[in-house]
């Protein structure tokens, strides 16, 4: 395949990996599907992508879910998936981002992984999910009391890498810690999370060519947030 082709654009990606994603699992389903899989109009632009997580975790604060019936729509969802939004989240088990947003199956598409930061694996979803599957929104979406934050202050502060694999989380986190180090020593766990959640959001808006090209056209949109698990709030950054 030609690697200078001026129209390899996202149009072209979108027909490309969609009829892959058409074959398969993947494959999308009409707005009135997507309608009954999730009880809720599908969202018709970023603004109210967002409106609709802000009100979702207000229900579930107050403790008046109305997405509690998971068998509605099972039929049609299993036609295929047109998620508004992706939540990039935290592997936490507290940390249940369907529950927090009080949405259905079939409309968060979800990214986790221990720190909530995007990693080239959690990159390439994003990218199909807001190429293919028409997403409006990304939400990176950091928590209270983040152990992998908690252990990349801890590495720094120690001058030392933990054992295994965890080197990886670390080090992903460490540019948001560096961030705010000096400037919040008294306070660094909250400020390092809020930062790694800001820095993640920004580089889902200017990765190239897919999501900063559907940023620049205005169909997708991406923040940062903080879970407050002791409370259920949500508290949107940027």
């Amino acid at each position: 395949m030609c690697q200078d082709c001026p129209d390899k654009t996202v149009n072209r990606r979108n027909l490309i990996v969609g009829g892959l994603a058409l074959a398969g699992a993947g494959a999308t389903i009409s707005p009135a599907a997507a309608q009954t899989a999730t009880d809720e109009a599908m969202p018709v632009s970023p603004e109210e992508a967002l409106q609709r997580l802000i009100d979702g975790n207000a229900r579930y604060v107050a403790n008046a879910p109305i997405n509690t019936d998971h068998s509605v729509g099972r039929v049609a969802r299993a036609a295929g998936q047109q998620p508004f939004a992706a939540v990039v989240c935290c592997s936490d088990s507290r940390v249940a981002p369907e529950l927090v947003f009080d949405q259905g199956p079939g409309a968060l598409f979800v990214v986790r992984v221990a720190g909530n930061f995007i990693n080239e694996d959690g990159l390439a979803s994003l990218e199909f999910g807001a190429a293919v599957l028409g997403l409006k929104l990304i939400v990176v979406l950091g928590h209270s009391s983040c152990g992998a934050v908690v252990a990349t202050i801890a590495s720094i502060q120690d001058n030392e890498l933990p054992p295994g694999h965890l080197p990886s989380l670390v080090n992903a986190i460490r540019p948001a810690v560096y961030d705010v180090m000096a400037k919040n020593p008294d306070d660094l766990l909250v400020a390092a999370t809020e930062r790694n959640a800001i820095n993640n959001a920004e580089r889902a808006q200017t990765e190239a060519p897919i999501l900063s090209e559907l940023h620049s056209s205005g169909k997708l949109k991406s923040a940062a947030a903080i879970y407050e698990i002791s409370t259920g709030e949500v508290t949107f950054l940027s």
